[in-house]
């Protein structure tokens, strides 16, 4: 298991902070000695928390061009028909994806295809699991193309400790299934429309893993 990149510069001034931090209470305060240890045990935990929220898990993907990967680690928090009006315009499935700060928060490409729209939206930062999060939120919206034409568009919206959406390939590039393509950093959600006539393979309340599992199938 590695670090993701973009939590190397959070990290090295994360521990800067806390270090200099500890080192001016134990100059400022007057304390028992079990005061300065829990100081020291807390900064480490807080330290360690942000070394396992940035970490990037090596997966082996298996490639299945009939099948919608899920983008994201998360909770299953909405399934419903809804009307896309951004790009699609026409009425989808649309399952939302809740990623905890505990969850890994690379996020991934559901299929393997062209990316035919790419959208950054600045917002709100309402709590992810919201209703309204998903237009009034700080977001992307991506559209890929799979191979026989079919097109998936997801969102990645920010939620409301998640200050940063990063997302990396361009219009027009090829992306394969399960390849990173983005980021959201400390909680967050993520909306995949999949066409009317897909076979849903997960339910509400279903834990799902970024690249690994099953969403639907065309």
């Amino acid at each position: 298991m590695s670090i993701h990149r973009e939590g190397i510069n959070i990290l090295i001034s994360a521990l800067v902070v806390l270090l200099l931090l500890n080192l001016i209470l134990n100059k400022a305060l007057s304390m028992p000695r079990w005061g300065y240890i829990l100081l020291g045990i807390g900064s480490m935990l807080l330290y360690l928390w942000m070394l396992y929220f940035f970490r990037n898990p090596h997966r082996n993907i298996n490639i299945q061009e009939n099948a919608i990967l899920s983008p994201a680690d998360g909770k299953v928090v909405a399934i419903q028909k809804a009307y896309e009006d951004e790009y699609l315009q026409k009425e989808c499935i649309q399952v939302s994806i809740f990623m905890s700060p505990f969850n890994v928060h690379v996020n991934r490409s559901p299929i393997s295809g062209t990316i035919q729209y790419f959208k950054y939206h600045p917002g709100r930062y309402l709590v992810a699991f919201h209703p309204k999060s998903s237009t009034k939120n700080e977001r992307t919206t991506v559209v890929m193309q799979h191979q026989d034409g079919i097109q998936i568009l997801f969102r990645q919206i920010a939620g409301f400790v998640a200050r940063r959406i990063k997302f990396y390939p361009q219009e027009g590039d090829f992306i394969q299934q399960g390849a990173e393509v983005g980021f959201i950093k400390f909680g967050s959600r993520l909306d995949v429309f999949l066409p009317l006539n897909t076979q849903l393979q997960v339910k509400l309340g279903d834990q799902v893993k970024g690249g690994l599992s099953v969403l639907a199938r065309l």
